[in-house]
């Protein structure tokens, strides 16, 4: 059996999904995060769950939205699974009267009941399902209350009060233009009656993707029953608003108190203050930073490391060395995938410290501030807040967050936010940083990571309004983020969205750190004439210091330096194993005391600016491709970000040799 699941964004949607399904899928406090449909399987059963994007309605502004639409319109499927936030009745129930006219036997499930218990609302479950003719089911997803009794249910398959009983009376005049496009399209058009009904409403409620489906399908007999569209949207709108204001009217046992909302409306007028609510965010990420590099993850990522590069990596040797490995096997494991990937690995505390902190801020709701603060500063280039979440969830990884632009209507605007989302920090990164800022800034580590992410944010700002400028965006997207109610984030819930965003870094480190550990081995280890004879001799020693004039006026010219430059464009995370293998040390520490000897701190700082801005990896690069559906845009980013890194390199090392740092 195969089950929709519907609901507006911030409904808890995707925590259901996980619940039933014992999986994990991104979960976060705004719109758009689920931007495509995700299938899961209940266990020791033969149900499967569908998780479409969050929508407000059928009718799609965005590409996530059109899928919803696009999955009425040509898919399969026996149930609806239709998740509300039971403390916003009101809105939600737009969507679950669109989905039961659908026809489709529903389950309507009433989630964040913790909320409205805070409130003091108190709904009457029985009477919302005998008006809307759907099984109505209580829960509470974050801390799985009421999840048990609705995996049974949803399990047991039991015969479900058909939604094919719902339907409401739009009026005789426009209930006499559905009934004629209905009985057109089940005579000429073959259409079953239930559907064809649900396709007039939405055609003439002007659903956008409906009125292309009717036009590429040749349905020209319908375009005349159209004649007066605004009045007929304004009508059935209000229809249905006016039955959902009766309903909830009905089913209301106890009005809310509203003892929550004030709490989180004091809050919020901190968090969203038009002048400290900006202060408030840079405060939270200097303290996110400091958690990451100075008072958890540095010193867990420093003992991983005093374990990898010295018990681990001695006693490998001595293993190698009474297997009897020859001296090319022997360099392969120890100084190539022990330093290169080990190298890397040590700093997966501080990765998992920071998505920790990443996932409390979105659990906790106050991500979706972030936007809302952002989206004053967004308009004055252009944009508005549902550009800036793209670039949040870049800091985990560029493509999830080039991904989420889909949320966005105007194509233009879409564009603009692909183009800069490479320029957010991303969690690749960390390891280089983490690397330098113990070489060279010590003492000031976060302020020297935020500054970076800092920099990424004003880079890909100045762009968005060069871009805006150049592409001449006139139509803004519509901007609509939910302020959930604050609340102190589940330690279960906290780990899965830990896990779930660090998990790809531990994936990278089997596979493309790999992979790209023995590619820089090899180059570092031969040359044209078979085995170097020093690293100094290698392939890649003559790659480097072929290029490295070319970046003396940044500030960093050894040949190493720029060999990780090059290997970074693989994946950033290779930069720092590519350093690793070129300096010949094994692990953290050791490579420090190398570092020095290249690197002044003005050097080490323009390395870290142009590995922030420079190439995309390929990656991203895909991703760029496969969203734009060009691979002008996927080279042009390439081409244009190189072009920004070196330019802004060259300007704060120029400006710091100026200014004798």
């Amino acid at each position: 059996m195969k089950i929709a699941l519907f609901g507006n964004p911030n409904t808890g949607k995707t925590t259901v999904f996980n619940q039933l399904t014992d999986s994990y899928a991104y979960v976060g406090n705004w719109s758009g995060v689920t931007v495509e449909k995700k299938i899961g399987k209940i266990n020791h059963s033969f149900v499967s769950i569908i998780d479409l994007p969050g929508v407000y309605s059928l009718n799609p502004l965005t590409k996530d939205e059109a899928v919803a639409a696009d999955f009425l319109l040509h898919e399969s499927f026996d149930q609806t699974l239709n998740i509300l936030n039971a403390a916003q009745l009101k809105r939600n129930l737009l969507l679950t009267i669109e989905l039961l006219e659908y026809g489709k036997p529903t389950v309507l499930v009433l989630n964040m009941m913790d909320i409205v218990k805070k409130q003091g609302l108190e709904l009457n479950p029985t009477i919302l399902g005998n008006e809307l003719h759907a099984t109505v089911f209580q829960t509470d997803a974050r801390t799985n209350k009421g999840m048990d009794t609705l995996k049974s249910f949803l399990i047991s398959n039991p015969s479900l009060t058909s939604s094919q009983l719902f339907q409401l009376d739009y009026g005789k005049r426009v209930e006499s233009i559905i009934h004629e496009g209905q009985n057109l399209l089940t005579t000429t058009y073959q259409h079953e009656v239930r559907f064809a009904r649900w396709l007039m409403i939405q055609f003439l409620a002007g659903n956008k993707m409906i009125e292309e489906f009717i036009d590429a399908n040749h349905y020209d007999l319908l375009i005349p029953l159209k004649k007066d569209p605004q009045l007929l949207e304004d009508t059935i709108y209000s229809v249905r608003l006016e039955f959902i204001e009766a309903l909830l009217k009905k089913a209301t046992l106890k009005e809310a108190t509203q003892k929550t909302t004030a709490l989180t409306k004091k809050i919020d007028r901190l968090t969203t203050h038009p002048i400290l609510g900006m202060p408030l965010f840079l405060i939270l990420f200097y303290l996110m930073f400091k958690l990451t590099f100075d008072w958890v993850g540095g010193p867990l990522s420093d003992l991983l490391d005093a374990f990898l590069s010295g018990p681990f990596s001695s006693n490998s040797s001595l293993f190698l060395t009474w297997l009897g490995a020859n001296d090319l096997i022997h360099s392969l494991i120890v100084d190539g995938l022990i330093a290169g990937v080990g190298g890397v690995l040590v700093f997966m505390p501080q990765i998992f410290v920071l998505f920790a902190c990443i996932s409390f801020l979105e659990d906790s709701g106050y991500m979706a501030r972030a936007a809302l603060v952002m989206d004053r500063l967004m308009e004055l280039v252009g944009l508005n807040g549902k550009a800036f979440i793209p670039l949040l969830i870049g800091f985990g990884c560029n493509v999830p967050g080039i991904m989420a632009a889909r949320t966005i209507e105007q194509p233009k605007e879409r564009l603009i936010t692909t183009l800069i989302s490479p320029f957010m920090s991303c969690s690749a990164r960390l390891p280089i940083y983490s690397l330098f800022i113990a070489a060279f800034f010590e003492k000031n580590q976060a302020l020297i990571v935020l500054s970076l992410y800092v920099l990424g944010i004003l880079v890909a700002i100045i762009l968005a309004k060069c871009y805006s400028l150049i592409f001449k965006t006139t139509d803004s997207s519509i901007f609509i983020v939910d302020l959930p109610e604050y609340n102190l984030p589940k330690l279960a819930i906290l780990w899965r969205g830990t896990w779930d965003k660090g998990k790809g870094f531990v994936k990278k480190a089997g596979t493309v750190i790999f992979g790209g550990t023995v590619l820089i081995w090899s180059l570092s280890y031969f040359n044209a004439s078979g085995v170097a004879s020093s690293i100094d001799t290698s392939f890649m020693a003559a790659i480097g210091s072929f290029l490295a004039p070319f970046f003396v006026p940044l500030g960093f010219y050894s040949w190493q330096a720029v060999s990780a430059i090059i290997t970074g464009v693989l994946a950033k995370e290779v930069v720092g194993s590519t350093l690793l293998i070129l300096f010949h040390v094994s692990g953290e520490s050791a490579l420090i005391g190398q570092l020095s000897s290249v690197f002044t701190p003005l050097q080490a700082y323009s390395f870290l600016v142009f590995v922030l801005l420079y190439i995309p990896c390929f990656a991203v690069l895909g991703a760029i491709k496969a969203e734009t559906g060009s691979w002008f845009w996927a080279i042009y980013s390439a081409v244009s970000s190189f072009i920004i890194a070196y330019v802004v390199s060259f300007m704060i090392y120029q400006t710091g040799i100026l200014l004798h740092f």
